[in-house]
């Protein structure tokens, strides 16, 4: 599989994407030094030994033995396949993926000038267009005021086929408002025409504020009323929150984060002053969703409909949710009234009132046993056992801590088990296959060419200490080698990259040990650290060639002048050197 993406361009992945950001997002780090620490998430552990480096862009775990890149810990993780991997970190970082062992295509052009010029655009034509007088009228019927259309950089996209494509001709080719999903290629013609015609602009943006897509809604009858951009290199519904850089700083002063389904929630609830809100793009809730909004806050509400199907999509949240809960972690489930959407409830109640609703939000747990119990009858001993059933394969997603001995626990209360809590859940087939870490074989001796291997790894600029390479034959010397080739040929890699590079050779399990071998050659110094060793090790390599020269010479016999004087120097070096 790794052969069909080209070195070069897993580089560039790896180059693009921090480990700490991404491990973060997943297991709660917190800062040891220069490194970060957390307790592995590939085994069972109460001491944190769980290590992730930012300098080195590599993580281990020196109780499971667990290594890797980013790469190898979205694929450990996530249990994803290594194409899978590269292709979510590259999709983070913008990046299209050469397929079928094709040359790795250009990225293509930044694509946040041009989503930045249409913001741009579409928000003059609200103020100015002639079209727009019914635009404005909208959104003052929905209550919005100037300052959440201004904070929020709403916008109007006029009608007719070609007003963007006209506006931003000068700056953009056409292809490039393609690939932003801006403009749509003419079917069996040439030219384009604009995607959103007539239309509310809502732009959705990334964490840090930059424009990646756009929502857009209809003004009259018509389908859909909502259009969202397309998949782009920047723009991912699963992943991507409308309304989040509005929303952080409260989201972090209040410690909580609340999930709608609508635009125009957000604007609502954010202007009534409940800003620590976001809104999914007309996609169910996702585990990278949650996983995003973890790292913002401890505690995330889900608010639904309290109808039917609002329930079904809650439960489908609470089974994402499931995925990513871990002590520290909470979700809450708020059901509105029939009829009711957040927008008219914070508008009927106010603020007060919809904040009283939050904080008597249904807890996940309680809308867990309630749902399933709904679906047993607990009168019954069989209905009992089919409790235990529901919830298992439910149960087994929660990461082990004091939540899942709860949730364990409210099961056997309610199942009426007689049986320890933790015989409640017996691994599945499918668990017990599951490959786990192999701790790795730790790392003996300190040998000068293992030391050399590390401070290379670990500090790939070394390179330029390296002049002299000593020859084969020394055990160890083959990974040097390759090591030094590698360096020479690329520069700019990370310890995880150059980890990657290797991960068909044999010598990558070598190179994964070293790349979190603590050793004390490895100190502040290790420039003077590197040339010793390797002076060193030219020095016992030529010292090697004179003795195996000294010996042949002493076993050939009938020496010739020039060998004898050759022999004597040599005892004579020795000597001086005794």
């Amino acid at each position: 599989m790794a052969a069909k993406i080209p070195s070069s361009f897993i580089d560039t992945v790896l180059a693009r994407t921090d480990i700490v950001e991404l491990v973060s997002g997943r297991v709660p780090l917190r800062k040891a030094g220069r490194d970060y620490k957390a307790c592995c998430p590939f085994h069972e552990e109460r001491t944190p030994s769980f290590t992730v480096s930012a300098d080195k862009q590599f993580y281990h775990c020196f109780g499971c033995g667990a290594h890797g890149s980013a790469i190898g810990f979205l694929m450990a993780y996530e249990r994803l396949g290594f194409v899978e991997a590269v292709t979510e970190l590259a999709h983070r970082a913008g990046l299209e993926v050469p397929q079928d062992g094709r040359p790795a295509a250009p990225a293509g052009p930044d694509l946040r000038p041009v989503l930045a010029a249409a913001a741009r655009y579409y928000q003059e034509a609200l103020r100015h267009h002639p079209a727009a007088e019914r635009a404005r009228t909208y959104l003052k019927g929905r209550g919005i005021t100037g300052t959440v259309a201004k904070d929020y950089q709403l916008g109007y996209a006029p009608p007719g086929w070609n007003g963007l494509l006209s506006a931003l001709a000068k700056d953009f080719k056409p292809a490039v408002l393609e690939r932003a999903g801006l403009v749509i290629a003419r079917d069996g013609a040439t030219g384009f025409y604009d995607r959103f015609r007539d239309r509310v602009m809502f732009p959705i943006s990334d964490a840090r504020g930059r424009v990646i897509g756009f929502g857009g809604r209809i003004l009259d009858q018509g389908e859909p009323k909502y259009m969202n951009s397309p998949e782009t290199v920047l723009f991912h519904k699963g992943r991507e929150l409308y309304g989040l850089p509005q929303a952080l700083a409260a989201i972090d002063k209040v410690g909580q984060v609340v999930v709608v389904e609508g635009y125009m929630d957000v604007l609502a609830l954010s202007q009534f002053g409940v800003a620590h809100v976001v809104a999914t793009l007309g996609t169910a809730t996702t585990r990278e969703h949650l996983e995003r909004l973890f790292r913002y806050a401890p505690e995330v509400v889900f608010c639904f409909d309290g109808d039917r199907a609002g329930r079904e999509a809650a439960w489908r949240a609470l089974e994402q949710a499931l995925t990513v809960l871990r002590d520290g972690r909470q979700a809450s489930f708020l059901f509105l009234p029939e009829g009711e959407d957040p927008d008219t409830l914070v508008r009927a109640e106010g603020r007060d009132g919809f904040q009283a609703r939050l904080r008597s939000a249904t807890e996940l747990p309680e809308f867990f046993f309630e749902t399933l119990c709904a679906r047993a009858d607990l009168s019954r001993m069989d209905g009992r056992a089919r409790l235990v059933e529901l919830a298992k394969p439910l149960l087994s997603k929660l990461a082990r801590g004091a939540l899942y001995e709860l949730m364990i626990g409210r099961l056997a209360e309610l199942s009426a088990l007689k049986v320890p809590q933790a015989a409640v859940l017996a691994p599945s087939r499918a668990e017990d296959a599951a490959p786990r870490p192999q701790p790795l074989a730790p790392v003996r001796g300190g040998s000068l060419v293992r030391q050399a291997v590390a401070l290379l790894l670990q500090y790939p600029a070394l390179i330029q200490e390296v002049e002299e390479l000593p020859p084969p034959g020394r055990p160890g010397m083959d990974v040097l080698a390759a090591l030094v080739a590698l360096l020479r040929e690329t520069s700019g890699l990370t310890t995880g990259a150059i980890v990657e590079r290797f991960a068909d050779s044999p010598h990558r399990a070598t190179l994964a040990r070293l790349a979190a071998w603590e050793y004390p050659s490895l100190l502040p110094d290790h420039e003077g650290v590197m040339r010793d060793i390797m002076r060193t090790l030219n020095e016992q390599a030529r010292a090697a060639k004179a003795k195996d020269r000294h010996r042949y010479l002493i076993n050939k016999g009938n020496l010739t002048p020039e060998e004898q004087a050759e022999v004597i120097a040599y005892l004579r070096d020795r000597n001086i050197g005794a």
